[in-house]
C-alpha cells in the first residue's frame, strides 16, 4: 500500500480521536466531547506557527482558534469553519482505515476531512509564505453542530466578525450558497377520556389527529409543493413522531405529534405556525403548536456575485451556485452578519453511516483548492 501522504495523516489523526457530541452519545469510550481533539487541533496549528486560543462555550467544550494575520489591524477576516463534533459510533469507527482509496472512519466526511483540508491549507500557507499584509485567516473548530449548534450561535451571540466564512461540510467540493432550514414543530390535540366500553362518553385524540396527519401529509405538503427555490426546490413537511393514549380501555384525552418542517429562505418559526395553525382551522382541526428547537434554524442564501464569494467560486472553477437540502452552521453565521458559503470534501451521503468514508483524491482536492485560495490573500 502507497505510504500515506501527510494530509490523509492528519485525517486518521483526527478520526483516532474521538469528539462525539455529548448530547449524542452515552458513557462509553467515545464520550467526552470536543475537548480532546480541539487540544490535537490547536497542537498542529502551534507548531506551524499559528497563534492559538479558545473560546470556552459549555464546560470542557470550546471553540479553538488558529490565526495567520498581519502584525497591524487586518483590512478583512477570512474564517474556516468546520466543526469538530461528530454523532456517536461503536469503537471500531474510531479506529480509522485506509483502502481502495478511501479513508472510512467516524466523521471522515462529516466533517473531520474538511477540518483536515481547512487547517492543512491553512498550516502549509503559514510555512511557505507567512501571514497575509492585509487579511487576517482564522481556523474556528466549532463545537456541538451535529445537536444544538453551540459554536456557531456563541459566535453570532457575540456578535463575532468576518468577511467570509467558508464552513465545512460534506458539498462533493462544491461551494453552497443556500440550504434550507429547518424548525422541529410539536402539534398537541385535545380530547376527553372515557372508559373504553363507552367511547361514545369521550373524545378520541387520536382519532382528531389522524385527520390533522392526514391533511398535513396531503393538502400542506402539496402546497408546499407550488412553492419553489430556483436552487432549493420546496420546502417539505415530515411527520416523524406520533404519541397518545395510555391504554386500550382508556379513550385518549391527548395526542402529539413531531413535525419536521424544511424551509426556504424568507420563511420563519412565526410564519411557519401561523402557516400550520391556519391550514388546521380551515378544517375546523385545532392543535397547540410551538417549536422545539433549540434556536432558529433558518435557511442560507448568500449572494454568490458578493467579491469574495465569487472569488472562491472562480478559485473552485465554478461558475454557478450549488444547494443543499442539509441545515448547517453557515446559517447561523449568515443570520448575524457573516456572508457564508460551505464548501468542503466527501458526500453527505455517506455522513453518519457504519461505514462512513472520504475519497482521498477529493481530500487532497479540497486542500489543493483551499491551498491555492488561501495564497492568493494579500
Amino acid at each position: 500500500m502507497p505510504k500515506m501522504s501527510p494530509l490523509e495523516k492528519l485525517l486518521c489523526e483526527l478520526i483516532a480521536v474521538p469528539s462525539v457530541n455529548p448530547s449524542l452519545s452515552g458513557d462509553g469510550p467515545a464520550a467526552g466531547g470536543e475537548e480532546m481533539v480541539g487540544q490535537f487541533v490547536a497542537a498542529y496549528a502551534a507548531s506551524a506557527g499559528l497563534d492559538v486560543d479558545f473560546r470556552e462555550v459549555d464546560t470542557g467544550r470550546a471553540i479553538v482558534f488558529a490565526r495567520l494575520g498581519p502584525a497591524g489591524k487586518a483590512k478583512r477576516r477570512i474564517l474556516l469553519a468546520p466543526h469538530l463534533d461528530t454523532v456517536d459510533g461503536t469503537p471500531d469507527q474510531f479506529k480509522p482505515r485506509r483502502t481502495g482509496g478511501r479513508i472510512y472512519g467516524r466523521g471522515a466526511c462529516d466533517t473531520k476531512g474538511s477540518v483536515a483540508a481547512m487547517l492543512f491549507a491553512l498550516c502549509e500557507r503559514a510555512r511557505t509564505s507567512g501571514p497575509p499584509a492585509s487579511t487576517e485567516i482564522i481556523f474556528a473548530g466549532l463545537i456541538d453542530e451535529e445537536f444544538a449548534q453551540l459554536g456557531s450561535r456563541t459566535l453570532a451571540a457575540t456578535r463575532y466578525r468576518a468577511d467570509l466564512a467558508i464552513v465545512g461540510e460534506p458539498t462533493r467540493l462544491r461551494v453552497v450558497t443556500a440550504h434550507k432550514g429547518n424548525f422541529w414543530m410539536r402539534l398537541r390535540v385535545r380530547g376527553r377520556s372515557a372508559h373504553g366500553a363507552s367511547p361514545e362518553l369521550g373524545i378520541n385524540a387520536i382519532h382528531r389527529m389522524s385527520r390533522a396527519v392526514d391533511l398535513l401529509e396531503t393538502t400542506y405538503a402539496e402546497s408546499l409543493r407550488k412553492r419553489r427555490h430556483p436552487l432549493l426546490g420546496c420546502g417539505t413537511l415530515n411527520v416523524g413522531v406520533i404519541s397518545g393514549g395510555r391504554q386500550p380501555n382508556i379513550v385518549p384525552d391527548s395526542c402529539e405529534i413531531i413535525v419536521d418542517r424544511r424551509t426556504l429562505p424568507g420563511e420563519t418559526e412565526a410564519s411557519v405556525t401561523r402557516e400550520l395553525v391556519a391550514c388546521l382551522r380551515r378544517k375546523n382541526l385545532q392543535a397547540e403548536v410551538d417549536s422545539i428547537k433549540v434556536g432558529p434554524c433558518p435557511a442560507l442564501e448568500t449572494d454568490p456575485s458578493l467579491p469574495l464569494v465569487a472569488q472562491f467560486m472562480q478559485a473552485a472553477r465554478q461558475t454557478e451556485p450549488a444547494s443543499a437540502v442539509y441545515f448547517c452552521d453557515a446559517a447561523i453565521l449568515a443570520a448575524a452578519g457573516i456572508p457564508s458559503i460551505v464548501f468542503g470534501p466527501g458526500d453527505i451521503a455517506q455522513a453518519h453511516t457504519a461505514d462512513e468514508w472520504i475519497s482521498t483524491a477529493s481530500l487532497e482536492s479540497a486542500a489543493r483548492l483551499l491551498g491555492a485560495y488561501l495564497a492568493r490573500l494579500d
